[in-house]
């Protein structure tokens, strides 16, 4: 039995999360920075990055913004029927949720709501890369000329068969894909005895993108002379009116560019 295989799980499940976070440093930077240079082409011509992930992938949309650290010109798309499902069963259970996210016509009935400009882009989020939904919101922003992004795993989506009426997966679809370098299945801890792995790893390789991006494209807005309005901790300002002076410009940064998202310029 290796030294690994005797550790506890909780630790054999801290090295894993800690070798993929390290393999989307060795391999991704080049990705990460091609869509930064989208993100913040968007941002400092008054657009929108819009951000979509259903299912779990919402969280890696909330941690791109409205997020400590984050700022406005980034748009959360989260639709409620497919992430709050946190009841598991009866309304807004997973088995509603799993069925809404294979549904490809769904993406009309979301993207209607929205006015798209030519400098917004998109960003898409999903796990496994293979589900209708995703891959026809990604579609639908392409044929409106929004340049698409995607965080996913390549590996799981090589594993799998699209569920998608064309064929295609995500990855296929974006003009940049950015690998969470997660394995097929997410979950990567064996239990002796137990038949099923537990603990998955997504969330964190996702998360870990988002903040290499964010980070990326903030520098990028900055050399070009853009400062990007930061949503800050209230705990570490220099005064105490400082962080609320700072939110009341970051609300009012995000409803002047929310306004021309719904067609009310």
């Amino acid at each position: 039995m290796t030294t690994a295989e005797t550790l506890p799980a909780s630790l054999r499940y801290l090295a894993v999360a800690g070798e993929i976070v390290q393999k989307i440093a060795a391999t991704q930077g080049p990705a990460i920075d091609q869509a930064a240079q989208i993100c913040a082409d968007t941002i400092a011509n008054d657009g929108m990055v819009f951000c979509w992930g259903g299912g779990h992938s919402r969280m890696s949309v909330e941690e791109m913004f409205p997020r400590i650290g984050s700022y406005p010109g980034f748009y959360p798309m989260v639709e409620l029927a497919l992430t709050f499902y946190t009841t598991f069963v009866g309304a807004d259970g997973m088995t509603q949720s799993f069925f809404l996210e294979r549904q490809e016509r769904y993406a009309d009935a979301i993207l209607a709501n929205y006015e798209f400009g030519p400098h917004d882009s998109m960003l898409c989020f999903s796990s496994t890369g293979i589900n209708g939904l995703v891959i026809e919101m990604a579609l639908q922003a392409k044929a409106r000329g929004l340049p698409v992004m995607a965080v996913t795993s390549v590996a799981h989506a090589d594993s799998t068969v699209s569920r998608h009426s064309s064929g295609v997966k995500l990855r296929e679809v974006a003009d940049v894909t950015i690998d969470n370098c997660t394995p097929p299945g997410d979950a990567v801890v064996d239990i002796p005895g137990l038949k099923y792995k537990v603990s998955p790893t997504s969330t964190i390789g996702a998360t870990s993108v988002v903040n290499a991006l964010k980070a990326r494209t903030a520098e990028l807005l900055v050399a070009r002379g853009v400062e990007p309005i930061v949503l800050t901790s209230p705990h570490f300002a220099d005064r105490p009116e400082e962080a609320e002076e700072q939110l009341q410009r970051v609300y009012k940064e995000f409803k002047r560019r929310k306004r021309m998202i719904f067609g009310r310029d």
